[in-house]
C-alpha cells in the first residue's frame, strides 16, 4: 500500500474535504456491513417478523452508499483533473515543449482518474471497515478476532513488496508514452518539411519502434499488475479459510453457537475485502502518481514583469525570429503597429511566417532581435500571464479533450457556456467524433467565454472547410471582431473581408498589400 501524498492538500483545492467526505463515507459503510451480517445471521438461525425486510434495507442502503461514495468520488476527480489541466497550462506557456504538454494534458492527466476516483476510495475504506470488523469479531469470538487481526497485515506487506516493482515499470510506461507524443506531435507539425526532403517515410518507422517500446513497457507492467492480484487474492483466501475452518469444527463440536459462527463467517471475508480491492487499485494509483510527479517536475512559470498590460497600440519593431533547427529566419526584421480597434488580417503562402508573427504576439516565441512594444512597453517586461487573460486565441486546430462538451467550451472558466455555444451555432451536444467545422466552432464559443478579451488572435479557422460552414464560421468571427483588435491569419478573400487593413508575409518579410 501506499500512503497518501501530504503535499496533495496543498497542491489540490478541496483535498482534506474530499479525505474527510471518504473517511464518512467509510465508517457509514462499515456499519452497513455488522448491521447486514447481524441481520442476515438472525433470518438464518432465528427468523422473526420483519428481519426479512429489515435485511432487504440494509442491502438497498449499503448499494446508495456506494453509489453515492463513487458520485462523491468522481465529481472531486474532474475537479482535481481541471486543477492539474490549468496549472500544467500554465507553467508550459513560453515554453517550445509543446509535445510533453500536448501529451500531459490529455492521456496524461486523465491518468489520475484511477488514483482519486478507484484507490483513494479503496484505501480509506482499508483502514475504516477492517477496524470496524474487527473489533465486533473480537467480541464475538477472540479466537477468531485474533486469527484476523494476525492475517490482515500480509495483505498490505505482500501489496507494498509487488508495488516497488509496479511504480518502476509504471514510471518507465509514462516515460515512454511522453516521449512518444512529443516525437508524433513534432512529426505531425513538421510534415510539409520531411515531405519536401523525402523524410517522411524514415519517421514512419520510428514513431512505429516507438509505439512497440511503449505498448510492450505496457503489457509488463499489466502483467505484474495482474500477477499482484492474483497474489493478494491468494493471501485472503487462505487468511479466510484460516478462520473459517476452526469455527466451522468447533460449531461441530458445540463450543460455539450457530449465530455467533455465522456472523464470524459473514464478517471474516469483509474484514479483507477493502484491502483486497485497494491492491487491485494499486497500478492505477502509481500511474497516477507518476504523473502528478511529473507535473510538479514542470518548472514554476515566473513572469516576467508586474506591470498589468493594456491592449492599447501594439507595434513589432525590427521583429526577427529564427528557430534553432532552421536554416533560415522564421520572420525577418518586421517592422508592423497595429492600432487599437484595427482588423489586420496576414495573408501569404504556407510557411511564410504567419503564425509565428501570432506567437510572438502570445509571448510563445521570443524574438531573436527586435522587440514588441504594447502601448511603448516592451512585450518581454510585461506580466505574460495578465497580458494572455486578455488575449482570445482560436487555433487552427482547436484542441479537443476528453470530456463533456460543455468542459471543453468552459475550459474551466466561469461565464455563460450556452450562450456562448448559441453564438457559435453549435448545434451538437457531445464533445467526440467532431468535424473539421464543428471543432471550429468549439474554438470560437471558447473565444466567446472571453467577453474582455480587447485582442483577437485568428490562426487561419476556415481553412480546410467548404462554403457553407465557412460561411457559418465567419458569421460568428464577425460578432467576436466587432469593436475589438483582431490579427487574422487568412487564406481565403472570405476572411480578408473581415479586415480593415491586409498586410502580406513572404519567406518572413513583411509588406503592406492592400487596404479595404
Amino acid at each position: 500500500m501506499r500512503p497518501i501524498d501530504p503535499r496533495l492538500r496543498e497542491e489540490l483545492p478541496g483535498f482534506s474535504r474530499y479525505l474527510a467526505a471518504l473517511g464518512v463515507l467509510g465508517a457509514v459503510t462499515a456499519a452497513a456491513i455488522l448491521v447486514q451480517a447481524e441481520l442476515l445471521a438472525t433470518l438464518l438461525t432465528a427468523p422473526a417478523a420483519g428481519t426479512a425486510a429489515a435485511l432487504g434495507g440494509a442491502v438497498l442502503g449499503r448499494a446508495a452508499l456506494t453509489w453515492l461514495g463513487g458520485a462523491v468520488a468522481d465529481r472531486y476527480t474532474t475537479t482535481a483533473k481541471t486543477t492539474l489541466r490549468n496549472r500544467v497550462l500554465a507553467r508550459s506557456l513560453g515554453t517550445r515543449d509543446a509535445g510533453r504538454t500536448a501529451t500531459l494534458v490529455t492521456r496524461g492527466i486523465d491518468g489520475v482518474h484511477g488514483y482519486f476516483a478507484e484507490y483513494l476510495p479503496k484505501l480509506i475504506g482499508s483502514v475504516v471497515i477492517p477496524l470496524a470488523v474487527l473489533v465486533r469479531l473480537v467480541s464475538a469470538d477472540l479466537v477468531a478476532g485474533l486469527t484476523v487481526a494476525v492475517t490482515l497485515p500480509l495483505i498490505p506487506v505482500f501489496a507494498a513488496l509487488v508495488g516497488a516493482h509496479t511504480r518502476d515499470r509504471t514510471d518507465r510506461q509514462w516515460r515512454l508514452l511522453s516521449t512518444l507524443g512529443g516525437h508524433f506531435l513534432d512529426v505531425v507539425t513538421g510534415l510539409p518539411t520531411l515531405k519536401v526532403f523525402g523524410r517522411a517515410k524514415a519517421q514512419v518507422e520510428t514513431v512505429r519502434r516507438m509505439a512497440d517500446a511503449h505498448a510492450n513497457a505496457t503489457m509488463r507492467t499489466l502483467r505484474v499488475a495482474f500477477l499482484s492480484a492474483l497474489v493478494l487474492e491468494l493471501v485472503a483466501t487462505l487468511s479466510v479459510a484460516l478462520v473459517a475452518v476452526p469455527v466451522g469444527l468447533r460449531l461441530l463440536g458445540g463450543g460455539i453457537g450457530a449465530q455467533t459462527a455465522l456472523v464470524i463467517l459473514l464478517l471474516a471475508p469483509e474484514a479483507y475485502l477493502p484491502l483486497r480491492a485497494a491492491g487491485a487499485k494499486f497500478h492505477a494509483s502509481a500511474e497516477g502518481l507518476a504523473i502528478l510527479e511529473e507535473v510538479r517536475t514542470l518548472p514554476q512559470a515566473h513572469p516576467s514583469g508586474t506591470r498589468i498590460p493594456s491592449t492599447g497600440e501594439i507595434r513589432l519593431e525590427g521583429v526577427t525570429v529564427r528557430y534553432p533547427d532552421r536554416d533560415h529566419n522564421a520572420l525577418s526584421d518586421v517592422d508592423l503597429t497595429i492600432r487599437p480597434g484595427e482588423r489586420l488580417a496576414l495573408v501569404g503562402p504556407s510557411g511564410s511566417g504567419k503564425s509565428t508573427l501570432l506567437a510572438v504576439l502570445l509571448g510563445f516565441v521570443q524574438p531573436t532581435a527586435g522587440r514588441v512594444l504594447v502601448d511603448g512597453v516592451d512585450l518581454r517586461d510585461l506580466d505574460l500571464t495578465a497580458w494572455r487573460a486578455q488575449l482570445a486565441w482560436v487555433p487552427q486546430q482547436p484542441t479537443i479533450f476528453p470530456g463533456s462538451l460543455h468542459e471543453n467550451i468552459s475550459l474551466g472558466a466561469e461565464g455563460d457556456v450556452a450562450a456562448a455555444a448559441k453564438a457559435a451555432e453549435i448545434d451538437f451536444d457531445r464533445a467526440t467524433g467532431l468535424s473539421s467545422g464543428q471543432r471550429q466552432r468549439v474554438g470560437l464559443a471558447r473565444a466567446l467565454m472571453r467577453p474582455h478579451a480587447d485582442l483577437l488572435l485568428f490562426d487561419e479557422p476556415t481553412a480546410h472547410l467548404d462554403t457553407a460552414t465557412e460561411a457559418a464560421i465567419l458569421r460568428t468571427a464577425a460578432k467576436l471582431l466587432d469593436g475589438r483588435t483582431a490579427v487574422l491569419v487568412a487564406h481565403r478573400p472570405a476572411m480578408t473581408r473581415l479586415a480593415t487593413r491586409v498586410v502580406e508575409l513572404r519567406h518572413g518579410l513583411l509588406r503592406e498589400k492592400t487596404c479595404v
